[in-house]
């Protein structure tokens, strides 16, 4: 489908993805108690931190995958495993998808908890607890693609 998927936009701030993390965690420290917490890379980081203090959990480890080029969702690629099924541990990202990036590190770490921020309907049946879920045509723009417009990333990819 490429770009021509989205054709809305839900732009997140700080301050809602903040509140959005924080709905997350009371829906999760009643699931609890939690090992720790692993970040999907990169989305799952900024998630991650803020649940791992609401939790006060401090074990924190990242299994690293690549999929995303703007509004481009390619295939995933794998640059970090862990070595463990995920028992008692949360696995953190921003949003599902697809559901193609759930799926694989949910073959990686079968047993940990899926949770994210938010979810579109093909991926949602690979999540166990969600906040808020867009349709499945929204781009969601987090806070740390945007200013008051899309901001190229620093270092470009394709250069």
């Amino acid at each position: 489908m490429g770009k021509d998927r989205y054709q809305k936009m839900f732009p997140v701030s700080w301050e809602q993805l903040h509140r959005d993390c924080r709905a997350l965690s009371w829906r999760l420290v009643e699931k609890g108690p939690w090992k720790g917490i692993l970040a999907i890379t990169r989305g799952g980081l900024v998630p991650a931190a803020i649940i791992a203090r609401e939790l006060d959990l401090h074990l924190i480890d990242t299994v690293c995958l690549s999929s995303y080029d703007w509004k481009e969702q390619g295939s995933a690629n794998i640059l970090k495993k862990v070595d463990m099924d995920g028992e008692g541990w949360l696995l953190i990202d921003d949003l599902v998808d697809t559901g193609k990036t759930a799926k694989i590190v949910r073959d990686m770490v079968p047993k940990a908890h899926f949770a994210t921020v938010y979810a579109k309907p093909e991926g949602r049946p690979l999540v166990e607890t969600f906040i808020t879920e867009v349709s499945q045509d929204t781009w969601i723009l987090f806070p740390w693609d945007a200013g008051s417009q899309f901001v190229e990333p620093i270092v470009q990819v394709n250069e």
